[in-house]
C-alpha cells in the first residue's frame, strides 16, 4: 500500500504503532453515519489488536444503534498531544453479554448500574484501515515548525502513514454500502 511519506518502518512496524497509540490513547471520537449527515461523540474504546478489533459499550436507546444497523461503516480518531490515528471499518451492534461483562468496568457506573443492565450493548469495530501521525512532543514539534518556517524547509514532524489493518483491503463496496 502506498504511503504518505517513507517512515523507514515496515507495514507491520506501522500496524503495531497504530494498535499501540490507540490502546494507550484509549478514548477516540466515534463517528456514524445517519443517511444525512456523520455524528461524532467521545467514547470510551476498548482495543484489542489480538481479535483485530475495538469495542465500546453503548446504550440501546443510542443513536448510534439504529444508524449503525442501516450503515455500518463506521470511523473512529484517537488524539493526544501531538499522536493521531484514525480507523475505519465495518461496526457491529450485539448484545454478547459475555463480552460486556468483560468490559464493564468502575468507569462503566456513570453510565448503568451494573454490567446486568439489559440495555447496555457492544458495539465491535473490525477496523479495514487506518492512519497515523506520529510526532514528537508539542515542544520538539513547534521547534520543528519554526525552523521550517525561517528556512523555508519543510518540516519532518515525525511518521505519517496509511496502514492496510487486515486481509480485506480495500475493502469492497456496491452501491455505497460495504460488503463482507
Amino acid at each position: 500500500m502506498a504511503r504518505e511519506e517513507n517512515t523507514g518502518k515496515s507495514e507491520q512496524e506501522l500496524r503495531e504503532r497504530v494498535w499501540e497509540l490507540a490502546d494507550d490513547i484509549g478514548f477516540c471520537m466515534f463517528v456514524t453515519w445517519d443517511g444525512e449527515r456523520q455524528k461524532a461523540r467521545p467514547m470510551d474504546a476498548h482495543v484489542d489488536e489480538d481479535a483485530g478489533s475495538v469495542f465500546f459499550l453503548t446504550d440501546v436507546d443510542g443513536g448510534k444503534v439504529d444508524e449503525l444497523e442501516e450503515f455500518p461503516e463506521a470511523l473512529i480518531t484517537f488524539s493526544d498531544k501531538m499522536k493521531f490515528v484514525s480507523m475505519s471499518g465495518r461496526a457491529t451492534v450485539s448484545n454478547d453479554r459475555t463480552k460486556i461483562r468483560e468490559l464493564f468496568e468502575a468507569s462503566s457506573k456513570a453510565w448503568w448500574d451494573s454490567a446486568e443492565d439489559p440495555d447496555i450493548r457492544l458495539i465491535t469495530l473490525v477496523p479495514d484501515q487506518a492512519e497515523l501521525w506520529d510526532s514528537p512532543n508539542l515542544l520538539v514539534s513547534s521547534i520543528l515548525m519554526l525552523t521550517a518556517a525561517v528556512t523555508g524547509a519543510k518540516p519532518k514532524l515525525g511518521d505519517h502513514a496509511k496502514v492496510a489493518i487486515c486481509s480485506r483491503w480495500p475493502p469492497s463496496y456496491e452501491s455505497g454500502h460495504f460488503l463482507p
